[in-house]
């Protein structure tokens, strides 16, 4: 699915800053047999020119247990994972995964038997949880359709396992679409005391029906940006605007496109995420593999270095490391 390597290096570009320290916070991994991204691919990308020394994987449902508890069964990915660190570091690999965000059922009677789960097979790098919140529900033409319940944001029982993460010192994750931040922003004002991270802007969808309505939904996501930011427990992930139900439709182009191009298109999400949360309570992503269906590993950093030009270097260190680190307590390599 994302042997697209012909396609990507279509668009050449040096790297830009090429010392510039990144931890970049949100990465996923697949068998081979499956999406066909495991360690050997990631490594290829993060090697590309930028300076990636660390990693954390974001759980995207694979690897799991074909036997054992239903509930357990997510496990497989984290022990999946934690043997792709284990090569990384054998190879002594200049980039090293420094964390796993892993799954598991937030409304779960039995979840601190998860989360004790999770702990031992990551082998020292379990850092938290994403049960996403993203609900496609009868939306059309999404390449992605995220299948969570639409109430569960408002779920007593996941409220309580959401407060059980910070309880326990782990982070929530979570993705969602634009028109369920405002119900992210209740959930946060109701467990204040978790450390919490808003993946991808909150998915602005530009695809199905809402492809003509850009302009309004960015508007609107630019007022309900501005009342997360107000949550203090609530971190915000700069990226992941490249999958396919964005809407920029790069991935069907014959070319991909230019970090010039990227900038123009995507700098006004940035800027606004910054101005709200502040350089201290943002971090710069990949999203890869996804959003390799649309932009090139080095092009993206670029970009974003491009976006940055004109902050401090404190401020750019926070950006493409300093808060990444912070939040997920990883020390730097």
């Amino acid at each position: 699915m994302f042997n697209n390597n012909e396609w990507l290096e279509q668009v050449s570009e040096a790297v830009i800053d090429p010392e510039r320290d990144i931890l970049d916070p949100h990465h996923h991994l697949w068998p081979h047999a499956s999406m066909g991204y495991n360690i050997d691919e990631l490594l290829a990308d993060t090697s590309d020119g930028h300076a990636v020394s660390q990693t954390v994987f974001m759980e995207c449902g694979a690897a799991y247990r074909k036997e054992g508890p239903d509930f357990l069964r997510c496990v497989g990915e984290t022990a999946f994972v934690a043997q792709a660190a284990s090569i990384a570091r054998a190879q002594k690999a200049p980039t090293q995964i420094a964390g796993i965000v892993a799954h598991a059922d937030l409304r779960l009677a039995e979840l601190d038997d998860v989360l004790d789960a999770h702990e031992e097979a990551a082998e020292g790098l379990f850092r938290g949880i994403r049960h996403a919140g993203a609900s496609a529900g009868g939306i059309e033409g999404l390449a992605i359709p995220g299948g969570s319940d639409r109430n569960l944001m408002s779920d007593e029982a996941f409220r309580a396992g959401v407060a059980r993460l910070g309880e326990r010192g782990l982070t929530y994750d979570t993705w969602l679409y634009h028109f369920q931040i405002n119900d992210f922003v209740e959930l946060a004002r109701a467990v204040p005391a978790t450390t919490m991270i808003l993946d991808h802007f909150g998915t602005p969808l530009g695809v199905g029906e809402f492809a003509h309505q850009k302009e309004a939904i960015f508007e609107q996501w630019k007022e309900d940006i501005e009342r997360v930011a107000a949550c203090s427990n609530v971190f915000a992930k700069l990226g992941g605007l490249a999958m396919p139900d964005n809407g920029f439709g790069w991935h069907d182009r014959a070319t991909p496109p230019s970090s010039d191009e990227f900038v123009e298109a995507q700098s006004g999400y940035y800027q606004h995420a910054i101005a709200c949360f502040g350089v201290d309570r943002c971090m710069f992503e990949s999203n890869f593999p996804v959003d390799r269906l649309s932009i090139g590993y080095r092009v993206l950093w670029n970009g974003l270095k491009k976006m940055t030009m004109d902050f401090s270097e404190e401020e750019k260190d926070q950006l493409f490391s300093g808060v990444a680190r912070r939040v997920y307590r990883i020390d730097a390599a």
